[in-house]
């Protein structure tokens, strides 16, 4: 029995990845004719990874994520969430944090994180309570009261990822979430996202620009050339974790970022 049972085993089906991207291409209609915009993008993220995507300004990023989250419909190819496929928004498996908070300024930070659970009609206790959960994760505990205009750049960004986060998805995918802060607080949100991702367990793909950003958060780095957007290099990032502000300042962490300099430059 023993024999059969190890057998059995042996041929069961592998866990699907958290995310596969297989052979998606995408083609814009522009004012002259089609705009190839990605090309031939294949890629597996698995559960509790964290992939970071750089490249170089209109290389197809954020068209690649929004196809991931069901905002886009690629021309060919095929992205799957724990094998199934992505063809609409699916809060249940994605959840999206975009670049602006674009949080609504009548609605308090509580009410702006529970209001994905509003519209699902879901129970007043049960929202108040997972939004409050949720905004004690991002570290915004007594700040629940407060409106967007009295909150900070990167406290409306913690809003902003509690709200993605509380209708616990399994995947949450990001579009250069903090771009738009200044660089100290950039760094501190960075620090806060990852201990947020360690207490969740969440499979995270993230959009950038910085490269100390990319190699600071990610398991791995995915590389994209210009139009039409390819990934041209996979980088594993093998710092150990947690991850602190002291291993910036070493020689590994500065070869890793100029491999990834040296790659979006050729690819620009």
């Amino acid at each position: 029995m023993q024999h059969v049972a190890n057998l059995s085993a042996s041929r069961a089906e592998p866990a699907p990845a958290a995310v596969a991207v297989e052979g998606v291409s995408h083609v814009y209609d522009g004012r002259e004719g089609k705009v190839p915009a990605l090309e031939d993008i294949s890629m597996t993220v698995g559960a509790g990874r964290f992939v970071v995507i750089v490249g170089p300004s209109g290389c197809g990023k954020t068209s690649l994520l929004m196809m991931m989250a069901g905002l886009r419909r690629q021309t060919e190819g095929a992205i799957l969430c724990a094998g199934r496929p992505i063809l609409d928004p699916d809060p249940d498996r994605v959840g999206v944090v975009f670049q602006e908070a674009s949080l609504f300024p009548w609605l308090t930070a509580l009410d702006n994180i529970e209001f994905p659970l509003a519209l699902r009609r879901a129970p007043r206790e049960e929202r108040r309570r997972r939004a409050t959960e949720m905004l004690n994760l991002v570290g915004l505990q007594g700040f629940g009261a407060r409106y967007p205009h009295e909150l900070s750049g990167g406290m409306k960004q913690r809003v902003s990822i509690a709200r993605g986060l509380v209708q616990d998805p399994p995947v949450l995918l990001m579009d250069e979430p903090f771009a738009a802060l200044d660089e100290q607080t950039r760094m501190t949100m960075g620090h806060e996202l990852l201990r947020i991702w360690s207490q969740t367990g969440k499979t995270v793909v993230f959009i950038t620009h910085s490269l100390t950003e990319a190699v600071y958060l990610a398991d791995e780095v995915l590389v994209m050339s210009a139009r039409p957007g390819r990934i041209i290099d996979r980088i594993l990032i093998t710092l150990p974790r947690p991850r602190t502000y002291e291993m910036m300042a070493t020689d590994v962490f500065g070869r890793l970022r100029d491999r990834i300099w040296q790659q979006i430059r050729k690819a620009a």
